[in-house]
């Protein structure tokens, strides 16, 4: 009988995480990094340069190419009240890349530092960005469960939204670091490959690579691919209900293109995930896949994927070659080179993996969802490369060290 996964106790999640074994920082060098390789239930360790030699020539590796911005904006009130303004997720324009191309007005769902000392009022910062003055303003608008709608305005046609948050925007590392923001946070925060600006966290499973471990990968016949899923503030909610039906998953948008869904069909639908954001977007291609094949007619609302979707499947499950070939026909159909859709998916004991056969990912938070999906992916047994990661030193969290999993 499988497990319910609605009914997990999330106190079975947890373990001691003494703060001193939390990476505050990076190592100086990305690579050097320990590697925890799980085999079929047998633990090992390596040093992350090695990692080509663990994966085989002719497999295909998936890497998120998303940017982390400097998301956090700070403006001070005539009574010396600071409030910072988190940007979340943009809602006018809705899509990133033209949000941060507007000239004078965008507005995006915040989280607000210091609230109560901005019950009303519109916030103003004056700045010099691309050596032109500009003042920049911020209205509080409507409260949407624990963020608010803000409008940002400003008096500079030539500036964009982007070159205002890459002047005054702060990188927004993770809160359980418990530190400022650095100026080497900037560099060490993003992975080596990222191009599409959006996330509030970065996808840290891929700040381990450098160019000479993918180098070495493509040297050795590994296929890479790139796809985007904008990670949001909400990976670092920890699960606060008993059981994880009182947890609600958050909202992240994906981007995959055509060349991406052809590439995973030319080897089975199958390839190995870098980082949990991956996993996510790879396994929820398979469910809007599934979708398509149900009802081929879908529109494009109907595509996003549900947090308890994939666990009421009945029958035979299509292959993931099935679900990917339908996802294809349906950008064929609609003339589209590129899937843009969202997900809420949550990965817990009780899912069966669809195509990722193999991931690398960090070490996470006690009591995290990102443990859950670990969990399903090595059928319980995390807590022998916990254990293991926990007696041998390794680094936990964002900046610390990382593991192959290969069930």
């Amino acid at each position: 009988m499988k497990q319910d996964p609605k009914h997990i106790h999330i106190s079975e999640f947890d373990y001691p995480l003494p703060d001193e074994r939390i990476a505050k920082f990076p190592l100086p060098v990305r690579d050097q990094s320990k590697l925890l390789v799980y085999r079929h239930g047998q633990v090992t360790e390596d040093v992350f340069t090695s990692l080509p030699d663990y994966i085989p020539a002719g497999e295909l590796m998936v890497f998120n190419n998303t940017k982390v911005i400097q998301a956090r904006l700070h403006f001070r009130k005539e009574t010396g009240a600071l409030i910072e303004v988190f940007c979340l997720e943009p809602v006018s324009p809705a899509d990133y890349a033209l949000n941060f191309q507007q000239t004078g007005h965008v507005a995006w769902l915040c989280m607000i530092g210091n609230l109560k000392k901005w019950k009303e009022g519109i916030l103003h910062r004056e700045m010099t960005v691309k050596g032109r003055p500009l003042t920049l303003t911020a209205e509080r608008g409507e409260c949407r469960g624990t963020s608010h709608w803000v409008d940002f305005r400003w008096d500079n046609p030539e500036v964009t939204f982007a070159d205002i948050l890459e002047v005054f925007g702060e990188l927004p590392i993770p809160p359980y670091l418990n530190r400022a923001t650095q100026e080497s946070d900037k560099v060490t925060y993003q992975t080596v490959y990222s191009k599409i600006k959006g996330s509030v966290a970065a996808p840290t499973a891929g700040l381990h690579f450098t160019s000479r471990v993918l180098d070495a990968l493509r040297d050795k016949g590994v296929g890479l691919e790139e796809l985007t899923l904008h990670v949001g503030a909400g990976t670092f909610k920890p699960v606060k209900s008993e059981e994880i039906e009182g947890h609600e998953m958050h909202t992240e948008y994906i981007s995959v293109s055509r060349s991406t869904i052809e590439n995973l069909i030319a080897h089975g639908g199958k390839a190995v995930a870098v980082g949990t954001t991956s996993v996510r977007t790879l396994e929820s291609l398979y469910h809007i896949g599934v979708t398509l094949l149900e009802r081929p007619d879908a529109s494009e609302a109907e595509l996003p994927v549900r947090q308890w979707q994939p666990y009421g499947m009945e029958g035979d499950a299509p292959t993931s070659v099935e679900a990917l070939t339908a996802l294809l026909s349906y950008l064929d159909r609609h003339g589209m080179e590129t899937l843009h859709t969202s997900t809420q998916i949550i990965i817990a004991p009780g899912y069966d993996y669809r195509i990722v056969k193999a991931m690398v990912t960090n070490f996470h938070q006690p009591k995290s969802t990102l443990l859950l999906l670990v969990s399903a992916f090595v059928q319980g047994d995390w807590r022998t490369i916990y254990d293991y990661a926990l007696a041998h030193d390794f680094r936990f969290l964002s900046y610390g060290d990382s593991s192959l999993l290969i069930p």
